[in-house]
């Protein structure tokens, strides 16, 4: 993270990219952070018919109410993840870059994963990294699918009530 005089860098555009399969409040703190760091936040919420537990369009309906000052974009594709395959890498960029809305950026890609270093390396962009420890939610959207109803008070209202009504 770069520090300016007056505190922690703030960047013409950021990208946060994840599957927010589902949402949570993990996934709003750090878009609440990191729209706090940029002129203009984007948010990607990948979807793909085959992974997708929650449907795709749902998922950025949902940030999209939950965070309306952020332009929320639902990206479906049919690719796969290996962090290891540069030519994946390739797709996968290329993708985003298809998707992105404004002639510049993203200058700052915002994660509290791994492969947000990389990410924001092949779009030449600053990354920053979001309570990578998840200690301020410690959840994650794993855990939700795996046991529902042990984490209903980390989910937003909407995502809470639906989560009731097609898991419980």
């Amino acid at each position: 993270m770069t520090l300016s005089q007056h505190g922690p860098q703030v960047y013409p555009t950021g990208l946060i990219v994840g599957r927010f399969d589902p949402p949570h409040l993990g996934h709003s703190f750090m878009i609440d952070r990191a729209a706090q760091r940029c002129t203009r936040l984007v948010v990607f919420v990948n979807s793909s018919g085959e992974r997708d537990v929650v449907p795709g369009n749902l998922r950025a309906e949902w940030l999209a109410e939950l965070h309306p000052d952020v332009a929320v974009r639902e990206v479906r594709h049919g690719l796969a993840t290996d962090f290891d395959d540069e030519e994946l890498w390739a797709r996968w960029i290329e993708l985003f870059q298809s998707r992105w809305p404004d002639p510049t950026g993203p200058h700052a890609v915002f994660s509290s994963d791994h492969y947000g270093d990389d990410l924001a390396r092949r779009l030449g962009a600053s990354a920053v990294i979001v309570d990578a420890e998840r200690a301020n939610v410690p959840v994650s959207a794993t855990m939700i699918r795996e046991s529902p109803a042990d984490h209903l008070d980390r989910l937003a209202l909407p995502v809470r009530t639906w989560v009731e009504s097609n898991w419980l």
